[in-house]
């Protein structure tokens, strides 16, 4: 069995480990399933984290409403410590899948190893700073003297899983890009399963309440750390962890920086959102519509699950084949990615405006909280098809390692189209609080079609030429 190595040339490849997707053989469309599948189970598992916290705090007798907007305060926290992990992760990963295409393995290992030593030492200064500066942070966020204990309950204790969320969510990528994408699944399953066995023994068995939410998140943090770290130490592994003669390569460190800036910058900037929308809200709203938007933003990351594992069940095929110069598998594999995730965004949008209160009610079934939030719902999720553009792009851009692009796109939608409007709208005329509502779906407008037709005009053109140039030099 050979390897794609450089310029055609080939090397002995070891055998397959059971269960390693190949990304150069067969269907695109099948492989590019075939990491999506467990990786939707993986990230919907991944949602339980923090979905599971808010349905069983929002059922508190007499404070779920106000515990459930005192976690809504913690998401741009919780969305940072995400955003670095991104930035390592998701830098790293498409870098090391088009070092395995290339047939480069050190390197492949050098870009992993490097990535691990910055998420630890990013993961140990945020824990730091998060428990010195977390009560000005939280008031900064829009917390009330109502909410603030709340939220600092579940902060103080979440942040001490820090270094286990970077572990585990910045290495899944790794195992995933190696082709072990039910490995990854299970990286979820383990502290998924922990956390919604965890969380009603802690918050109401014990009585420990908001503070009990975060002990359980905790420990099914450092279940996964586990998982992954046993993996990646393991015989299974093609590409192994570990810190024996390591010295951090900081060029290398740059490389995956620069990559994975985009989907930094697009988790910061949600960090932004959700600031800005908790500071407007509590002034055009009050309390309860932090709360509302605590439970959309819940739904949305429901609703958008599905569309990032086609994304990341796609870049990971993307990144190895251009790697190996199979163009024409890259193209099919964007061509796919594009369609699948618009399919589903089209039937989500249709459920979530057809049965709004069902939704709604997942979290809370307050009276006041429902009438509140159906008509935010029908207005924040608007044009929600367009985030399948917005994916798709996105995504491409990062495959191929394309960082500017990356970067403006994510920037464009969120820090340049939602935070001003999240500003200025509520201050127009007497929109108010749907003024805040109403940004979203327009930048998801704006910002998806910008990205897809950016993508098409540059990358899917530039692979066609090197398509036809590949083709011309073969015939030589």
């Amino acid at each position: 069995m050979t390897e794609r190595h450089g310029k055609g040339r080939t090397c002995l490849k070891e055998k397959q480990p059971a269960g390693q997707i190949d990304f150069a053989e067969g269907s695109v469309r099948r492989k590019t399933l075939a990491l999506a599948a467990p990786m939707l189970v993986a990230q919907v598992l991944n949602l339980l984290y923090n979905i599971v916290d808010r349905i069983y705090i929002g059922k508190i007798p007499g404070e779920g409403t106000a515990a459930l907007a005192g976690l809504g305060l913690c998401f741009p926290v919780v969305t940072i410590v995400t955003a670095f992990a991104n930035l390592f992760g998701a830098g790293g990963a498409p870098l090391c899948s088009i070092a395995r295409g290339k047939g480069n393995r050190e390197s492949a290992q050098s870009i992993m190893r490097n990535a691990y030593f910055m998420l630890l030492v990013s993961g140990a200064v945020l824990t730091a700073v998060g428990l010195v500066f977390h009560r000005p942070l939280l008031y900064l966020f829009g917390a009330s003297d109502a909410t603030y204990p709340y939220a600092a309950s579940y902060l103080t204790v979440y942040l001490l899983g820090t270094l286990c969320v970077m572990t585990s969510l910045g290495l899944n990528p790794y195992i995933n890009c190696q082709g072990f994408a039910k490995i990854g699944m299970l990286t979820v399953v383990v502290g998924a399963a922990a956390n919604i066995v965890l969380d009603p023994v802690f918050i109401f068995a014990l009585h420990l309440g908001v503070r009990g939410a975060a002990i359980a998140t905790v420990i099914s943090q450092t279940l996964s750390a586990l998982w992954v770290l046993r993996f990646l130490t393991g015989r299974q592994a093609e590409l192994k962890i570990g810190f024996r003669g390591f010295r951090p390569d900081f060029a290398c460190i740059r490389r995956i920086a620069t990559l994975g800036v985009s989907s930094f910058v697009m988790s910061f900037t949600d960090s932004l959102v959700q600031i800005a929308c908790n500071a407007t809200l509590l002034t055009f709203g009050g309390d309860i519509y932090i709360s509302v938007m605590t439970v959309l933003n819940s739904v949305r990351q429901i609703a958008q699950t599905p569309v990032m594992a086609i994304a990341d069940g796609a870049t990971a095929v993307i990144s190895f084949n251009y790697g190996a110069k199979a163009y024409s598998r890259v193209r099919d594999a964007i061509r796919f990615m594009t369609q699948l995730a618009f399919g589903y965004t089209v039937l989500s949008w249709l459920l979530i405006s057809l049965f709004p209160a069902a939704f709604i009610r997942i979290f809370n079934q307050d009276a006041a909280m429902l009438r509140a939030a159906i008509p935010s719902l029908h207005i924040y999720f608007f044009g929600f098809v367009m985030m399948a553009f917005q994916y798709s792009g996105q995504s491409t851009f990062k495959s191929l390692n394309k960082a500017g692009y990356a970067v403006f796109f994510s920037l464009l939608r969120k820090a340049f189209i939602v935070v001003p409007l999240t500003l200025l709208l509520p201050r127009l005329g007497s929109l108010g609080v749907n003024g805040v509502f109403a940004a979203e779906p327009i930048s998801n407008l704006v910002g998806g079609l910008a990205c897809y037709i950016t993508m098409q005009c540059t990358v899917m053109r530039e692979l066609r030429q090197q398509e036809k140039a590949a083709a011309q030099s073969a015939k030589k």
